[in-house]
Formats: C-alpha cells, sequence, structure tokens
C-alpha cells in the first residue's frame, strides 16, 4: 500500500482523470487523487497524492502554481486556446513595448470572468457541458492573485510568458484577456506546469519511468512523506498519551505537548508521535472558552 505524494510530470493528449486512471493500473491501487487539474493540451507538474494523502486533496489544491505558457496573438477560439474551434482573426501590428505594457495592466492581479470550457458549475450543470450544446451564460468573475507574471519572449504573432497564480486561475483566459486588450484578440498555444507549491517539475516522474521502477520495485523512494504538503505550517509533537488521544479524535492540551507551542484559534499546525511520525493536522481551539488546546482536523497515521 502506498501513502504520500507522488510528482507526475503529466505529458500532453489526456485529463487529469486520465492520468489518475493510467496510474492506478500501473501501481495496481486504486486510492489515487491528485492536486490541481491540468487540461489536455496542458503538460507538467501534477501532484499525485496517494493513500491517506487524498485527505489533503483540498488543502493541496490551493498552493501556488508556476507555468510557462505560449500565446498567439490575432486569433479567437471557443476553447481560449489552439485545441478549439476560430471565431475570430485579425491582423497583429503589436510592438514589444505595446505587449509590456497590455501586461502590466494584469501585474498584481485582477478579476477574471472563467470561460465556458471549464468544469466551474451553473445551476448545477459544468460549464463545459453547455458550451458543448452552443450554449453561453452569465459567469461571475472572480479576482485572481498574479504575484509574477514575466514575459520571456516575443516575436510577432507568438509569444511565451511566465506566470505565477493563485487557485482558479485559467492561464488560457489570461492569454485571451491580454488579446482583448491589446485589441486583435488572442489564446493560449501551449501550457507547461513547472511548479505547485514547495513542488518542482524537476523532480517529477513520467508515467513510463513510474511504470519501470514500479516493475524494479524502487518506486517507494520517490513518494515524498504527507506532511511535506504542510511544511508551511507550524509543527508541534505530542506525549504518548497526547498521541493515543489524538488518534481517538479528544484534543490535546499544554500538558500533552512534548515541543512547539498550540496556534491560534482555528489555525492549522502539523502533529507529530513522540517517535517523530507524522499523525494529523491539527487546529487551535478553546476548550469550554478556557484554556487554549488543539483539536483533530485530519489524521494521515496511524
Amino acid at each position: 500500500m502506498y501513502n504520500g505524494i507522488l510528482l507526475l510530470n503529466k505529458e500532453p493528449g489526456f485529463t487529469s482523470h486520465d492520468a489518475v486512471a493510467k496510474l492506478r493500473g500501473i501501481l495496481r491501487f486504486r486510492r489515487i487523487g491528485h492536486a490541481g487539474t491540468l487540461d489536455p493540451m496542458a503538460q507538467g507538474l501534477l501532484v499525485m497524492l496517494l493513500g491517506k494523502a487524498t485527505r489533503a486533496s483540498e488543502y493541496a489544491s490551493g498552493a501556488e502554481k508556476e507555468y510557462i505558457a505560449d500565446f498567439i496573438l490575432g486569433v479567437e477560439t471557443d476553447t481560449q486556446d489552439t485545441t478549439g474551434n476560430v471565431l475570430a482573426e485579425a491582423p497583429v501590428d503589436v510592438t514589444e513595448t505595446q505587449l509590456r505594457q497590455a501586461l502590466s495592466s494584469f501585474e498584481g492581479g485582477y478579476d477574471q470572468v472563467p470561460p465556458m470550457y471549464s468544469a466551474i458549475q451553473k445551476d448545477g450543470v459544468r460549464l463545459y457541458d453547455l458550451a458543448r450544446k452552443g450554449k453561453e451564460v452569465e459567469r461571475e468573475s472572480r479576482f485572481i492573485a498574479l504575484p509574477l507574471l514575466e514575459l520571456l519572449s516575443f516575436e510577432a504573432p507568438r509569444g511565451k510568458l511566465r506566470v505565477r497564480c493563485s487557485k482558479g486561475t485559467y492561464i488560457r483566459t489570461l492569454c485571451h484577456d491580454l488579446g482583448q486588450r491589446l485589441g486583435c484578440g488572442g489564446a493560449m498555444s501551449a501550457l507547461t506546469r513547472v511548479q505547485a507549491g514547495d513542488f518542482s517539475l524537476e523532480n517529477a516522474l513520467t508515467l513510463g519511468e513510474v511504470e519501470q521502477l514500479t516493475k524494479e520495485g524502487a518506486l517507494q523512494q520517490h513518494i515524498l512523506p504527507v506532511d511535506r504538503l504542510f511544511a508551511s505550517l507550524p509543527a508541534v509533537t505530542l506525549t504518548e498519551e497526547g498521541a493515543k488521544r489524538a488518534r481517538n479524535g479528544a484534543h490535546a492540551a499544554q500538558k500533552h505537548l512534548l515541543t512547539g507551542e498550540i496556534p491560534p484559534v482555528d489555525s492549522l499546525c502539523r502533529v507529530y508521535t513522540p517517535e517523530g511520525k507524522f499523525l494529523m493536522t491539527g487546529k487551535g481551539g478553546l476548550l469550554d472558552m478556557g484554556p487554549p488546546a488543539i483539536f483533530c482536523h485530519k489524521i494521515f497515521g496511524e
């Protein structure tokens, strides 16, 4: 049985769901999920969660992501990337200076309207299901953070961007919106995820490499521990009694701490056994408005 994180270098041409199915076939193990979907045309880092690590999918999906995105100006498609049907074409008379000025208006973040070809639900129906029927509905914009937006190259009509962004960002929509800002239209032509939280593409394995390592019985050494997902959280270590209470869902008070401090109310921490094994994520709270304590958030250890 596998428990932990496997960094996968997804190839273009299949969905993140397909990647899960392929990995299940290789590992002959069903409890597999992923953090942060990649479109079929996209490639790069896909953080796979194995075993008890699947309990952390919501937390892991919220991490900042970094991408290298190729775009082409002068074309608009229904999917906002070059896999879609062309809706409009226009001549491109854009200088690099004009492009940089347009990009500067997106720096830091902006209110982005999600594309119709997305998994977002509207009245219980996926937007892409409506789009495939030729329907378009109003979508609410939402602020997406762009702490890094860098132009890597540009030779009209094609260019390349490095983008670091918050959860929920659609890079193809950014390319589309950039084209709109320039007045000529634009679409994403390629996308590679190079970073997700603290995880990097350079440490990821292809499906072929995973299959080979599995046959050799050497995959385990490439599976990262679950607590790597929570590296930014403060750590506490419990006594034997405290660890026993935590496993049973009870709170751990100050007297149950070996090291670390009880976090503020509603703040998370990493909780370890006296032997140094990761046990759970804990949440700070108060006992009947009295002394502070750690309450179980999600258990990952035995």
